[in-house]
């Protein structure tokens, strides 16, 4: 679980999991909670076939947003499509099932189903990473992967073989992100973990 870290796409290489890996990488999202059991979320994956379909939603989408980018911006936008050997993008439905699971707990299920699938492919040897930017709500991407109204475009999952990896961040400890509710004055302490009171 610790050794896990992103890997930029640019960086992941075939060969990418194997049919039996592919089926351990997503069959590990079953295991995240979900409340009501409403699996709000799916992946689409994107074949090396349909990577040119994706580049060119990518460039448009860019074109949008800036009318004077230049050539090579464009063409950089068209090249993301073609990084690591397995590509998928992350879905969640807001609607799908009780209408009382609101979207905020879809997408930490999401999260969750996302993080296993990485561990997963840590734990079988890859590198992986998660993408994001402003072509996600593009409306070309979403009419490319049929998305319906109530349906969110996430993220992209990479996977591959590492080529390279940069040293290993610094990471944060509990003590930088964990507080405490104090009983008596019903406030949240920022006290370090090592000062909280043990009773």
């Amino acid at each position: 679980m610790q050794s896990r870290q992103t890997i930029l796409p640019k960086r992941l290489l075939s060969p990418g999991p194997d049919a039996l890996q592919l089926s351990m990488i997503l069959g590990a999202a079953a295991s995240a909670p979900d409340h009501g059991q409403l699996v709000p979320w799916r992946f689409i994956l994107v074949p090396a076939a349909a990577r040119g379909l994706l580049a060119d939603q990518f460039a448009n989408a860019l074109v949008e947003r800036d009318t004077e980018a230049l050539a090579e911006q464009v063409e950089q936008a068209r090249e993301k499509a073609y990084r690591a050997p397995l590509l998928l993008l992350v879905v969640v439905d807001g609607a799908r099932g009780d209408a009382s699971v609101d979207l905020h707990e879809r997408i930490v299920s999401a999260g969750c189903a996302v993080q296993n699938m990485l561990l997963m492919a840590t734990s079988l040897g890859y590198g992986s990473a998660l993408t994001s930017g402003k072509a996600l709500k593009s409306q070309g991407l979403r009419s490319l992967f049929a998305l319906a109204a109530q349906e969110h475009a996430l993220c992209f999952v990479s996977v591959g073989t590492v080529q390279s990896r940069k040293p290993q961040r610094s990471r944060p400890t509990p003590a930088d992100y964990v507080a405490h509710l104090t009983v008596a004055q019903g406030v949240v302490s920022g006290l370090p973990l090592q000062e909280l009171p043990t009773e």
